[in-house]
């Protein structure tokens, strides 16, 4: 098993939360801004898909994190 998942999981949950947006918010941007134009799409408008798309594994985090409380 890798050292940042255990790291990952030992960093209380707002911490989590600001790691999470930190990393996936900038790639989700950048995929859909990217990809964007390929779909037929502005690559502003690409560029917003991509942030909720990335905001679905922080979803995920507080939900299971709502569910051990």
């Amino acid at each position: 098993m890798s050292l940042l998942p255990r790291w990952f999981e030992a960093q209380p949950f707002e911490r989590q939360i600001i790691i999470g947006a930190l990393v996936l918010d900038p790639i989700g941007f950048a995929a859909g801004y990217l990809l964007a134009p390929d779909l037929g799409l502005d690559p502003l408008i690409g560029g917003v898909y991509g942030l909720i798309v990335a905001s679905v594994p922080l979803s995920l985090l507080v939900v299971r994190e709502a569910n051990r409380q």
